[in-house]
């Protein structure tokens, strides 16, 4: 299913194979692959560190157990646009349904940070048409980062050529409020998701008033993954200072809850079935 079918979607952020089969199961339509998230998740911050490899990896082990569609942060494509062709083409050969590629300077940097750059306008269109040329289905999403760099009025003309570059989607990332997000959507005539990040530079707006702006995506990125870590936080401080789970116990989602996710009962079944065959 192409998520361009979709009128609006709540995407949630996911970082292993897990967190995908759980927002499904929950009734997502769609998972993000958070690059902040991920990275986090492998002990490193989000500055360009991660590999192709390793991002390729985790798309293909989130698609071995799901057949969710899937948006792929691939941060600034590894590289000039030769290497977009190849990151595109890697992508969607490992399950990539769509694909981010953003304007910023390497090393990059979380978009709600300050000290990033941007490259020239030239540079991320031939981006732009490289993914393009790579991708069979996968549909190519262009995140603008332009607008903490330089204005909101840069990172809008920048959409409306990336735009005519023929990107699917577009990403204005880091606008700082609601009234910013109203004049983009006005302004750039296109599929337009918008991130709605914590503790960033854009204030807490919900999925409802993103819909009435007219954006078609909202990506909650690490949400989860803020709320799963605080939460293993502090059930490790209970564990070192009361010795025991008990407290725990309300807590923890069941081993009934936790097989139905990873489909215990389908392996089971067919490990028996497999043992007829001898």
């Amino acid at each position: 299913m192409s998520i361009l079918k979709e009128d609006f979607m709540i995407v949630p952020g996911v970082f292993n194979p897990f967190t995908a089969l759980l927002a499904e199961k929950v009734g997502f339509k769609a998972v993000y692959l958070s690059g902040g998230a991920l990275t986090s998740s492998f002990g490193i911050p989000d500055i360009g560190l991660i590999s192709l490899d390793e991002l390729s990896y985790m798309v293909r082990k989130i698609r071995e157990v799901s057949s969710i569609p899937m948006i792929v942060d691939a941060d600034t494509g590894f590289g000039e646009a030769i290497n977009v062709y190849r990151t595109v083409k890697i992508l969607e050969s490992s399950g990539a349904d769509a694909i981010q590629i953003e304007d910023q300077k390497m090393p990059k940097k979380c978009g709600h940070l300050d000290g990033k750059e941007v490259v020239d306008k030239d540079t991320m269109l031939s981006k732009i048409k490289a993914a393009l040329k790579a991708r069979k289905n996968a549909l190519i999403i262009a995140r603008v980062d332009s607008r903490d760099v330089i204005s909101i009025e840069d990172a809008i003309e920048r959409a409306k050529e990336y735009v005519e570059a023929g990107a699917d989607i577009i990403f204005p990332e880091a606008l700082h409020s609601k009234e910013e997000f109203e004049r983009f959507s006005k302004e750039v005539k296109a599929p337009l998701l918008a991130n709605m990040t914590e503790f960033g530079k854009t204030p807490l707006i919900s999925a409802e008033e993103f819909k009435s702006m007219g954006y078609r995506y909202v990506i909650f990125p690490v949400t989860i993954f803020r709320v799963a870590a605080k939460a293993m936080k502090d059930a490790l401080e209970i564990l070192k200072n009361e010795g025991s789970q008990r407290s725990l116990m309300e807590k923890m989602m069941t081993r009934k809850e936790q097989y139905d996710i990873i489909n215990y009962s389908f392996y089971e079944k067919l490990d028996k079935e497999l043992e007829k065959l001898l």
